[in-house]
């Protein structure tokens, strides 16, 4: 089976739930995107205009900065990329990690949290920001009471391609 990291971005809490829940089913590495400027919740307004969240997602050009990188990336094979959706896409945040590593020869794998956006097609954003991946999946959003044993039978499929 291919060796695993499962990397995410949490604002709220339930990515990280089901990120960490991932990673202990398929006995990967969890890696947790923390941004050197936490999101409060007025940053998180997306009824706000004027809100931090928003203005990031209006500007595609937007790399917030994060706190650390994955020291040993070329170690994995598989990647699995977590996320709350935001404006029917990947947070920018996101886009800071992707550009921050070097995926060659990996396959990345998205999953998503939403209050009721579907994944969509942020995984072209990843796709496009990760040019050496073997691949990136289109992957899968998830609902906050995920079963562990759901979790790890999605992600087995990825570890034996």
């Amino acid at each position: 089976m291919k060796k695993a990291l499962v990397a995410y971005f949490s604002a709220t809490g339930t990515t990280k739930r089901i990120g960490d829940m991932l990673a202990e089913s398929i006995g990967a590495k969890a890696f947790e995107i923390v941004p050197t400027e936490i999101y409060t919740n007025a940053d998180l307004d997306w009824t706000n205009d004027n809100s931090r969240s928003s203005l990031e997602m209006k500007d595609t050009s937007c790399r917030p900065k994060i706190e650390s990188r994955v020291r040993d990336m070329e170690n994995y094979d598989v990647v699995f990329i977590g996320f709350p959706i935001w404006w029917y896409r990947e947070p920018s945040i996101i886009d800071t990690f992707v550009e921050m590593h070097d995926f060659k020869d990996k396959i990345i794998v998205p999953f998503a949290t939403s209050g009721g956006s579907p994944i969509a097609d942020s995984y072209l954003g990843i796709k496009a920001l990760a040019k050496n991946a073997k691949k990136v999946e289109h992957g899968k959003l998830f609902e906050p009471g995920i079963e562990i044993q759901e979790l790890k039978e999605w992600a087995e499929k990825y570890l034996r391609k």
